[in-house]
């Protein structure tokens, strides 16, 4: 940090996290799991645009109108899904969104809990972000969707904070909030990432992340040496 440059005088970072796939370590189960996040800084113009255009959605008088509450990848329909995945594209800062993706097959059975899991997996998620933001840090506030299992919740602050207490300069704030995804763009945002990034390694089809090539900073298989599987 130049010497002129005080920590209060930094912006805040957010970053909003999505998670695909499930923690079925079966074959039945998904075969990769991936976590996302999009790093961004106030203002977040993008959620004017998106505001507008669920109104646009509401309102529409000339064809069907839909009853839109919040964006959600899986459920919009193939026209509200390209309209969004445009919007990402011209208005999302270039290389913001990073991911890890976890081939679960290569998972060992010690690290499948997720009091194991997310610390390790988030942890090396959430370094890799902090360590690359554009605009310093001069606070850090990560937003998750809802975490129903509280298990889960108690993983996940885990890997924020020990991540986040370690690299950060001492006395920098942070902290780690579980909102519905209705309330957040940003929450938004990162599933319809997420979701690209999921469909290109689970299905093979990277048709949507290929209209978003410059936001995606990394893509991270973390086991892309791992030679044993476990089922």
């Amino acid at each position: 940090m130049p010497e002129d440059v005080s920590q209060t005088d930094l912006p805040t970072l957010y970053i909003f996290l999505d998670e695909g796939g499930n923690f079925d370590f079966t074959k039945k189960g998904s075969r990769f799991f991936t976590l996302t996040c999009v790093s961004q800084y106030r203002p977040f113009s993008l959620h004017t645009d998106l505001d507008t255009y669920k109104y646009d959605l509401i309102e529409h008088r000339l064809k069907q109108r839909i009853d839109i509450e919040y964006f959600h990848c899986a459920d919009d329909n193939r026209h509200v899904r390209s309209r969004v995945f445009k919007m990402l594209a011209e208005s999302v800062p270039v290389g913001s969104v990073d991911s890890v993706i976890v081939e679960k097959r290569k998972t060992g059975p010690a690290l499948r809990p997720a009091d194991k899991f997310y610390p390790k997996m988030l942890g090396y998620l959430l370094r890799y972000a902090v360590e690359k933001a554009s605009q310093g840090v001069g606070e850090v506030t990560v937003i998750t969707d809802t975490l129903p299992v509280a298990k889960k919740r108690k993983a996940v602050e885990k890997a924020v904070k020990t991540v986040l207490a370690d690299m950060l300069p001492s006395g920098t704030p942070y902290r780690v909030m579980h909102h519905s995804s209705r309330a957040h763009y940003g929450l938004q945002v990162a599933d319809y990432f997420n979701w690209a990034i999921y469909r290109k390694w689970e299905h093979g089809d990277a048709s949507a992340l290929d209209t978003l090539d410059s936001q995606v900073r990394s893509q991270f298989d973390i086991f892309r040496k791992g030679k044993r599987f476990y089922y």
